[in-house]
């Protein structure tokens, strides 16, 4: 079994994949040793989930925390052996500082000692200033100096922790911006490569391969694109995999192919795996809600899109238009009116994901909740669902009625292309961000009659974590710790193609000798 160190772990999309991977007798691979996350609701995700592990069985008690029957330390005291080891396994610290220098390092030390050559490090520092958005955000700050931004430089904690360490191998992700970041001239990610390979303590004390079978060359070599592997989400990612120097030699299978992950030819998609959730409806925000207040405000809403779009004057508008006045037909002779939160279970359509996002024991869906959106935004709302129901993709700023723009400046400018963005059925959906938990305007429901942003469950399917992973904290923090997360589907087939090499190097015949003097010469 490999000891797994993850960094910058969030809630643990990560450690949920890895130690998920299982041997051919099914036996877990990868223990995870040590999470360290520093934000407190995505920590507190990230221990209940170790605690979850700690059980081959998972106790009926677990069930009934999270469909609210009992509390968190009712559900801790009945198991308090399980609860010290899930403390043990997770730390709360911000990296980088030396307070958590001082805490973590003897625990690299022990867990070095206890798994010599069988361990691996795994996480990503924090990636908002190399993305894309936060970038173009940062050029409109006048007072903005990239090189005394921190997190350009956390990634440094995370090679000084691969240079204690020393594991066999490591996994750091990070956006696809990374590729491209630059400070004061010097490009982020051939600085991060270089510095990676000599965390060894010499230069090429690592090397790195893709884990994807590619023709693309350079830093693409190295992007991940979930929707290729299993993942109903378009969400793309650099995933540089590290190999120690004396175990390079024993893989010659890096090279081929068979070994690594395969791209498939046909994605998973919104509809799979939310199509079948409960119907929900939206909260109102800053009226009055009720059910029949929100009816009445839907209704409205299709209402007042339609004669936006019937004032354009055009044939599409008019084909929209006619959907509108027949969806609010639709709502308003419904007699049931939905709830805004809704627990029960819900299937998934497909073999594997159901495998993946399904458990038998759970007849409760936790996390899926309708956040509340004004008034002035529902019609925009269902202008937006409706016009992907009959075009099967989500509008335009420019396809937007003028009736239904709102009071933004820079509105036609381009700038706000998708600022209304409906995750279409039979496609994977958009990336799942963080940003996610400041409006829903970006997530928005399929389903016309719905009229909503999505749930942090849904939004949570789309990522690909198990319905039985509970999210901590308010609604807000819950969707930040979902849109920062690693897909769990994604990193278990990562930590079965880290499982398939380091199995083959390790069994070579007199390896762990070879392996010894080879590193310790060189430490």
């Amino acid at each position: 079994m490999f000891k797994v160190v993850d960094l910058f772990a969030g809630p643990g999309g990560l450690a949920e994949g890895f130690s998920s991977v299982r041997d051919g007798s099914g036996k877990r691979v990868f223990d995870i040793a040590l999470s360290v996350e520093k934000e407190f609701s995505a920590f507190s995700t990230l221990r209940m989930r170790s605690f979850f592990r700690q059980f081959e069985q998972t106790p009926r008690e677990y069930y009934d925390y999270i469909c609210g029957n009992i509390s968190r330390e009712q559900l801790i005291d009945g198991f308090p052996d399980q609860w010290l080891a899930a403390c043990d396994e997770t730390l709360q610290l911000e990296l980088g500082t030396p307070e958590a220098a001082a805490l973590i390092d003897p625990r690299i030390d022990r867990i070095v000692e206890e798994a010599s050559d069988r361990c691996i490090l795994v996480g990503g520092p924090p990636c908002q200033a190399y993305s894309l958005v936060g970038r173009a955000r940062n050029r409109g700050n006048v007072d903005y100096v990239a090189s005394e931004d921190h997190r350009h430089f956390l990634y440094r904690e995370y090679i000084r922790i691969l240079s204690r360490l020393k594991p066999v191998a490591f996994v750091m992700e990070n956006v696809k911006g990374f590729l491209s970041a630059n400070v004061d001239g010097e490009n982020i990610f051939s600085k991060v490569v270089t510095d990676l390979m000599g965390a060894g303590g010499f230069k090429d004390s690592y090397s790195i391969f893709p884990l994807v079978v590619s023709e693309a060359r350079g830093g693409t070599a190295y992007v991940l694109r979930a929707e290729k592997h299993g993942v109903p989400q378009r969400r793309h990612r650099v995933i540089l995999f590290g190999v120690r120097h004396d175990f390079t030699s024993q893989l010659p299978v890096l090279k081929m192919s068979g070994e690594l992950l395969q791209p498939r030819d046909v994605a998973p998609t919104v509809r799979q795996v939310i199509a079948s959730m409960p119907a929900l409806r939206s909260r109102l925000s800053k009226t009055e809600d009720t059910g029949p207040a929100w009816r009445e405000a839907v209704v409205e809403a299709f209402r007042s899109a339609a004669q936006a779009a019937y004032d354009e004057e055009s044939e599409q508008f008019d084909e929209i238009a006619a959907k509108l006045l027949t969806n609010a037909e639709a709502m308003e002779g419904r007699n049931d009116l939905l709830p805004t939160r809704s627990t029960d279970s819900a299937d998934v359509d497909g073999e594997e994901l159901a495998r993946w996002l399904l458990d038998p024991k759970l007849n409760h869906l936790p996390n899926h909740e309708a956040r509340g959106h004004m008034e002035t935004d529902l019609a925009r709302y269902a202008f937006a669902a409706t016009f992907a129901e009959l075009f099967a993709r989500s509008p335009k700023a420019s396809e937007f009625p003028a009736g239904l723009a709102p009071a933004h400046q820079n509105w036609s400018s381009g700038k706000f292309n998708d600022r209304f963005r409906v995750q279409c059925w039979d496609q994977p959906s958009t990336t799942v961000t963080s940003h996610i938990a400041k409006d829903g305007h970006y997530f928005i429901h399929p389903d016309p009659l719905q009229c909503r942003s999505l749930t942090v469950r849904e939004a949570a399917r789309l990522q690909t974590f198990p319905d039985n992973y509970l999210f901590e904290g308010n609604r807000t923090q819950q969707f930040v710790q979902v849109g920062n997360a690693v897909p769990p589907y994604l990193a278990l087939q990562i930590g079965g193609v880290v499982q398939r090499l380091l199995e083959v190097a390790t069994s070579k015949p007199n390896y762990s000798a070879c392996a010894r003097r080879s590193h310790s010469s060189h430490s």
